[in-house]
């Protein structure tokens, strides 16, 4: 599999005749190679894109219009959903139920929800105080953006970019992270085969020295990230020279708080399909978990066996509960954090090894346990994305919102309990863009995306994406009563 950029509607090799290989992390084969864009591709691209959205081919094409265009994405992506499935495990690693039922599922629902706003962004008329004047608001597109795709769920999250920015009648230069391309680049091939016009959307594939050339790129307008926020800093450096409007959804360190009234089966069920969907490769992932002292041990005990249980293996395998992480080299940084863990005095009940046997060649990781973690040692504070559980116990629950909230990030957060005093008291006290009670953290293209601090800025999804995707400009009209 080898594949091309796609720029002003042409699929091209990159100016500099490079590419990136993609590696399957269930065995480490190489499964296909990507252009990999330079300087000269990012120039190309950002000319086309801004021709494209002064077209009135595209500039001027009516809302609903747009609406039918973004419906026949999502059906392309319905129609396709079994070989998008199929891309997206053997390219990122996530088992295929997981792929199916979230990734390609999400990413055409997520289209369908934004053709359905195409006919809805309105203005307003401001009852201003200045006589003879009619003052009225539009919502008009940024203009170019630049959206950069993490490998954790590269289609879902290149549609949730992608589709607002659409609708708002923006224009877009998709860039996928080079470890997980695949899937973006067939996205992008089936907008062409949409009827997107020519520029709307373009396709750049390579590693962060293109992801860097797009974000200082004067040409750009704005820049949508997610992914680490040490980067997500990076990017908002390199935005300041000419003021790129930018969102940012970044790391994340969710605490799972476990009150003493919780239904401590259905919390562990919940909290192990929160920690480890995806490998724990989820940047909402319950990581912390504050138990009460008084269910404890219970807790950690039942959470350990079931993950002690849980089947790794090739995602593209049915049967596999586990799948690999995403590569070698973040194999490693797991390791290294389950090593740290131990060193810091945190006890290991299950797992900390990598999978040994036929696995060995891939990326998996054993699902890890840890107890007697403090709030200070590194696995509690800092983001390991990957399947390392660490359990906190608590005794006081006026102590927990100042624990909970003992990080940089606040992108997610999760109370069980059956008190409902107690689930809207610590929603309040949490500082999260999501807090979920009794429940996965789930997503909906209804339901505002994002987080507090660290954790990034703006919001994506729901009518919130509507904001981060357009202008709002002032119309002053002389209705009679000044001079003119």
């Amino acid at each position: 599999m080898r594949e091309q950029l796609l720029i002003g509607g042409r699929w091209v090799d990159a100016a500099g005749g490079g590419q990136l290989p993609t590696r399957d992390p269930a065995t480490g084969a190489e499964i296909g190679r990507c252009a990999d864009a330079g300087e000269a591709d990012v120039d190309r691209a950002v000319e086309h894109a801004r021709a494209a959205l002064a077209d009135p081919g595209w500039r001027d094409m009516p809302p609903a219009a747009r609406a039918r265009l973004l419906w026949r994405i999502a059906d392309l992506v319905e129609d396709n959903a079994e070989p998008l499935a199929e891309l997206e495990t053997r390219d990122q690693g996530q088992p295929i139920g997981v792929a199916r039922n979230v990734s390609v599922s999400m990413a055409a629902e997520v289209f369908r929800y934004y053709a359905g706003w195409c006919t809805k962004i309105e203005g307003a008329t401001s009852p201003v105080s200045v006589p003879g004047a009619l003052h009225y608001t539009r919502r008009e597109p940024v203009g170019v953006c630049a959206l950069i795709t993490p490998w954790n769920f590269p289609l879902m999250i290149a549609a949730w970019k992608l589709a607002p920015a659409l609708a708002c009648g923006n224009t877009a230069i998709l860039k996928p992270a080079e470890q997980t391309p695949l899937s973006t680049v067939e996205l992008a091939r089936l907008c062409v085969r949409a009827g997107v016009p020519d520029g709307v959307v373009n396709c750049l594939t390579g590693g962060p020295d293109t992801g860097r050339a797009l974000v200082a790129h004067p040409g750009v307008d704005k820049v949508s990230f997610t992914g680490s926020t040490e980067v997500g800093k990076a990017i908002v450096a390199a935005c300041a020279g000419n003021l790129k409007r930018v969102s940012l959804e970044l790391g994340g360190k969710a605490p799972s708080i476990i009150a003493r009234d919780a239904d401590i089966d259905a919390a562990v069920a919940g909290n192990l399909q929160g920690a480890l969907l995806n490998s724990g490769q989820v940047c909402a992932a319950y990581t912390r978990f504050f138990v009460d002292s008084k269910r404890v041990d219970e807790f950690a005990e039942k959470i350990a066996r079931a993950a002690d249980g849980l089947r790794l293996g090739p995602g593209i395998d049915a049967a596999s509960e586990l799948g690999p992480l995403v590569s070698a080299e973040h194999l490693d940084q797991v390791a290294g954090y389950v090593a740290t863990g131990v060193s810091e005095g945190a006890q290991l009940v299950t797992g900390g090894t990598r999978a040994d046997g036929e696995l060995a060649a891939g990326n998996f990781f054993r699902p890890t346990v840890f107890t007697g973690v403090t709030d200070d040692m590194t696995i509690a504070r800092e983001e390991i994305f990957g399947p390392v559980l660490a359990i906190l116990p608590y005794d006081d629950p006026e102590e927990l919102p100042a624990r909970a909230n003992g990080t940089e990030y606040g992108l997610a957060a999760c109370v069980w309990t059956n008190d409902l005093a107690t689930a809207h008291r610590t929603a309040a006290a949490v500082r999260a863009g999501n807090v979920y009670v009794n429940m996965l953290p789930l997503l909906d293209p209804a339901a505002p995306w994002g987080g507090f601090g660290a954790s990034g800025w703006g919001r994506e999804m729901g009518s919130h994406a509507l904001d981060e995707f357009t202008e709002t400009k002032g119309v002053w009209i002389n209705i009679g009563g000044q001079s003119r």
